[in-house]
């Protein structure tokens, strides 16, 4: 059986272009028309998702063709799509730019392919009238599977910037579908990794999307996009589903998932699982709340900004001796880079949870790639040799105060890396039931690991 679902895909030839202004505009702009948007962003960004989640009302999904594979990315999207009108996708980098040394793989272009959706360029158009042709022109010819369909012109100076850069498109086949002006940045503050998350900055976010709403309403011809969306073909693929555990445990044990401001990146789909195989998650958030939530038997730490928040995450006591408390009973701890630094002794000088023997700091580099990774040793999150590929995000350093660089005497993985480090290292800690690491995984690529997590917590309810 194949899914009809109206779809773009909003890339660019470079970062910087203006993708997330319409992406977001659009989602915005089409939910305001009273459509439900599936909002969607290519790669394993964070930040952007928590953006499209306030413009459309949905949970951010991501599209990465290396942490999931190829195969995976259909089926996701149609998951995290179910019920909508339409789905707009954000690109990543330029519409070509993929893993370094890999090809098109994890690419925008390779993801519009996987979808059969069309391709709307967004285009920086400030400093070009005539060129802006021969851009296009390459980027709609240089793979003839992803159908580039459509162009919005933005920073345009003036009506007769307009006129210029319309009349040198006209040889191309490719249509105008937009035309944003020249216009005062929104204040969407930035720091060490990328945009502030909405999490932090709710009302000014709420806000700047809804100005974003405008500008793409006022300048794009929305009736052209959405007949544009509605050209894609259905798709022959299932939607992904969170596989079941084998049996209902008797009693479903409590995982709670760290949230808040400090605690932002995490991806939808690790919850499902989580229920999916038993569990019942409870959001709680570290820097408000002094207790863990009631009946906990697992703990999942991930990703975010404990750097920024570190006096007010080690003023809160309380929590940080149940977290302490959690961990030395044995039950699963999963951490994922910001959670890696919640566990250490310190950070920055001040007090952590003191889980492990390590210690933390803020640096001037950017940690930044994917990577393969197989499991050192078992842990509560995955078997010996389980292997996965992985994303490293950080500006932090973690010193261990026995093992290895970034390392605990048990590490959490085997790396290879790709990106600012290429070569092969172990990165990690594994301590009685906490797996602590700064890689970032896609549990929906190895559901074996949710299974496992929260048979851990099954087993300690019964204990």
């Amino acid at each position: 059986m194949s899914t009809a679902l109206p779809r773009l895909v909003v890339a660019a030839p470079s970062s910087g272009s203006g993708k997330t202004t319409v992406a977001t505009g659009l989602m915005a702009a089409f939910a305001a028309a009273g459509l439900e948007v599936s909002p969607h962003k290519v790669g394993p960004d964070y930040i952007d998702p928590g953006y499209h989640a306030l413009a459309t009302g949905r949970p951010g999904r991501n599209l990465d063709a290396y942490l999931c594979g190829p195969d995976l990315v259909a089926p996701l999207f149609l998951h995290g799509a179910a019920g909508a009108d339409v789905a707009v996708v954000e690109g990543v980098m330029g519409l070509y730019d993929g893993a370094a040394g890999l090809g098109e793989l994890s690419s925008t272009a390779q993801v519009a392919k996987l979808l059969r959706a069309p391709v709307v360029l967004v285009v920086d158009a400030s400093s070009q009238s005539r060129s802006v042709a021969a851009l296009v022109h390459g980027f709609a010819s240089w793979d003839p599977e992803v159908r580039v369909a459509g162009v919005i012109l933005n920073k345009v100076a003036s009506d007769r910037h307009e006129e210029l850069l319309r009349e040198a498109l006209e040889a191309c086949g490719v249509p105008v579908l937009g035309v944003l002006r020249r216009a005062p940045l929104l204040h969407t503050p930035s720091r060490h990794l990328g945009l502030v998350p909405v999490a932090e900055r709710r009302a000014e976010a709420t806000g700047a999307v809804a100005e974003l709403a405008r500008r793409v309403r006022s300048g794009c011809d929305l009736k052209a996009l959405l007949a544009l969306a509605h050209s894609a073909p259905p798709l022959p693929e299932e939607p992904w589903a969170p596989p079941a555990a084998a049996s209902a445990p008797h009693r479903r044990p409590v995982v709670a998932v760290a949230g808040g401001a400090a605690f932002t990146f995490s991806y939808a789909e690790h919850a499902e699982l989580l229920r999916a195989a038993g569990a019942d998650v409870a959001v709680f958030d570290p820097l408000r709340d002094t207790a863990l939530p009631p009946g906990t038997a697992g703990l999942v730490l991930g990703g975010g900004f404990p750097e920024v928040y570190a006096p007010e995450l080690s003023a809160n006591e309380p929590l940080r001796r149940a977290v302490a408390e959690l961990a030395a009973s044995g039950a699963p701890v999963a951490a994922e880079c910001a959670g890696l630094l919640y566990l250490a002794k310190e950070l920055d000088g001040v007090p952590m949870c003191g889980v492990l023997d390590a210690t933390a700091r803020m640096t001037e580099r950017l940690t930044l790639g994917y990577r393969d990774a197989v499991a050192v040793g078992g842990s509560a999150l995955a078997a010996a040799g389980t292997r996965m590929r992985g994303h490293e995000f950080h500006r932090t350093a973690v010193e261990p105060g026995a093992g290895g660089p970034e390392a605990g005497a048990a590490p959490a993985w085997g790396l290879t890396s790709r990106g600012s480090r290429p070569g092969r290292r172990v990165e990690g800690f594994v301590k009685s039931g906490v797996h602590a690491s700064y890689l970032h995984v896609h549990w929906a690529a190895e559901p074996s690991v949710a299974r496992r997590f929260v048979g851990g917590c099954v087993e300690r309810c019964a204990a």
